[in-house]
């Protein structure tokens, strides 16, 4: 059964703080702020919204951001797990709400201080005091602790299966680098690097170096859904949810799914992929740019033949002929990605392939964007959405 939610909903509103290493605010002053200017963006009232949606490790209540905001009653309020995995999700309920009438005007947001406060790269704690305790006791005591450790594992893999080299990693921090250095708003802008320094920097973990892992970052994001007729009268053009999907596949654990019979895969996207294709009828060659989840550089590749713009094994080859560029097939993390701009949990990543499709990313690809393709992370759980124009 395929969803009957395509070009139900859009996104007519988004905003963002100023990305930084320490905010020196609160993580509610960021969301409440990200939540003001995609209202704002999108011509709307605070007392317009009647839904919420955040991720479940995102430390603001929805309640609390509402009341910050200036926002009335609320018919739904609703989270996601599995950390960057929600991302997309947070649209897919989204737009499942406005698609049936659940609520009107639905705000999707994230906002952590990611450096200035609790870092990711500290790795999991011995407190767990869930499920999760159960899997990760099998790799904590071989030192498995980190995101880059468990990305990692499944890249040697990959690399040893398909012969993917270094060469391909580089291709991809290499092309959002350069993204970031026209973008005032990405962390790297102006501050490019060359293929000596990217070897030389830092091990984190075999095969991964610090240009291969994403920013550590202050700051919120927030994007406005409402149904698309709605949107037709709005300040802003409306930009469709015209695919959305998330989905967990057979044997999967959240990042250090090892004992599947082959962990070179990310079925769970493969499913996602399926999925967000079947509900718009759209295929690889439709899209035109997009906005791929890249905490770690090797997870792009993956993502890339989830999606089918190659075949499995294919992705280096692919990256490495330039099609990520501008003038490639396809234009991708135009902002900087996670890599180069910010680390917001995906969501900076929406804003970016909201601008993609309305036509204004500070490196808007001279061919027209007509759909642009955005995903959620990579290891857990996780989906995609398909963006575009109004029709």
């Amino acid at each position: 059964m395929v969803a009957r939610i395509s070009d139900k909903a859009a996104i007519v509103g988004i905003g963002s703080t100023e990305f930084s290493k320490d905010s020196g605010r609160s993580e509610l002053a960021l969301a409440a702020e990200a939540v003001k200017k995609a209202l704002d963006d999108a011509g709307l009232k605070p007392s317009d919204v009647d839904g919420m949606v955040t991720f479940t490790i995102d430390q603001n209540e929805e309640v609390d951001v509402a009341r910050a905001v200036g926002c009335g009653d609320l018919k739904l309020y609703s989270r996601i797990p599995y950390g960057g995995g929600a991302a997309t999700g947070t649209l897919l309920q989204a737009a499942m709400a406005v698609a049936t009438g659940v609520a009107e005007t639905v705000v999707c947001y994230r906002a952590l201080n990611g450096r200035s406060g609790q870092r990711y790269s500290s790795g999991v704690s011995g407190n767990l005091i869930t499920g999760s305790a159960i899997h990760y006791s099998w790799y904590m005591p071989f030192g498995l602790l980190t995101p880059a450790s468990w990305v990692a594992m499944f890249t040697q893999r990959y690399m040893h299966v398909t012969g993917c080299t270094r060469d391909a990693l580089f291709e991809v921090a290499h092309s959002t680098r350069e993204y970031a250095v026209n973008n005032p708003a990405a962390f790297f802008h102006q501050r490019p690097f060359t293929r000596e320094e990217y070897d030389t920097a830092k091990k984190i973990c075999e095969p991964l170096r610090l240009y291969d892992c994403c920013q550590e970052s202050d700051g919120g994001c927030a994007v406005v859904v409402t149904s698309a007729e709605r949107a037709r009268d709005l300040k802003q053009p409306g930009v469709l949810i015209r695919g959305v999907a998330q989905c967990a596949a057979r044997d999967q654990e959240e990042m250090t799914s090892f004992y599947r019979e082959e962990i070179a895969r990310i079925p769970e996207m493969d499913l996602a992929a399926d999925e967000a294709y079947a509900q718009c009828g759209l295929s690889a060659k439709d899209i035109d740019a997009a906005v791929i989840y890249d905490a770690f550089t090797p997870i792009v590749l993956w993502q890339l033949e989830s999606w089918g713009f190659c075949k499995y094994g294919e992705a280096a080859d692919f990256v490495k002929d330039g099609n990520l560029r501008p003038g490639g097939r396809l234009p991708t993390n135009t902002h900087g990605g996670q890599l180069s701009e910010a680390y917001i949990h995906g969501v900076n990543g929406i804003v970016e392939a909201v601008r993609l499709v309305r036509g204004t990313s500070i490196n808007q690809p001279k061919k027209p964007v007509r759909h642009a393709l955005v995903t959620s992370g990579v290891g857990v759980p996780t989906g995609g959405a398909i963006l575009g124009g109004m029709v």
